[in-house]
């Protein structure tokens, strides 16, 4: 197969999982994941059975790679600054990360809010500890705070604000909310040192 065809048959593929996504994250906005078949699924995809079957081995399998897609691409909007960064900066997140909720806003609704799904919210926050981790762990927390406990509360303290904001249909903007927390966090000089991340984190 030529680097052509081969580029077609991916672009062919992504679309069809791109549907398929598409298709389950709407069904979840409109009843309990345990109620959607395999034919809800394909007929809202526009698709049959067999194309279904060719990607995922069953609505669980789609369900668990589908959250973990989502949950893979929100950790690249992590609430703290890139590495080499010092300062915490809400022009670079966590306003993109609001926005990238607000942008996914069905799929984060449905996930949150769905009776069938009671492990989303235990596994977004351990991305965002995993993520926090990742900026924190060359730097020591200031003022004798155990820097285990920290993380802990940065990452329960973001994610309960992110669950209510999208439970409550985004009543406040994406700018609005990263400048709150922004605020919150940076006023707390004993977690983060008056708004900075020691040297080398």
């Amino acid at each position: 197969m030529s680097k052509v065809d081969r580029s077609k048959v991916d672009r062919r593929i992504n679309k069809t999982r791109e549907a398929i996504n598409k298709a389950l994250i709407e069904l979840m906005s409109e009843k309990n994941f345990e109620n959607i078949t395999i034919n809800d699924i394909s007929e809202r995809a526009n698709l049959n059975r067999g194309t279904l079957y060719l990607h995922y081995s069953d609505k669980y399998d789609l369900l668990d790679k589908c959250i973990k897609d989502h949950l893979s691409n929100m950790l690249k909007f992590c609430m703290l600054s890139k590495p080499g960064e010092e300062r915490l900066n809400v022009s670079n997140s966590p306003l993109p990360m609001f926005q990238y909720f607000e942008e996914h806003f069905l799929f984060y609704s449905s996930m949150l809010s769905n009776k069938g799904i009671t492990c989303f919210r235990e596994q977004m926050n351990l991305v965002v500890i995993n993520g926090i981790t990742e900026r924190l762990k060359t730097g020591e927390i200031n003022h004798g705070h155990n820097k285990e406990v920290v993380v802990q509360y940065m990452a329960s303290a973001f994610v309960g604000v992110v669950e209510w904001w999208i439970k409550n249909n985004m009543p406040l903007s994406p700018q609005i909310m990263a400048q709150q927390l922004w605020d919150i966090f940076d006023g707390n000089y004993s977690l983060v040192g008056e708004g900075r991340i020691p040297s080398g984190s």
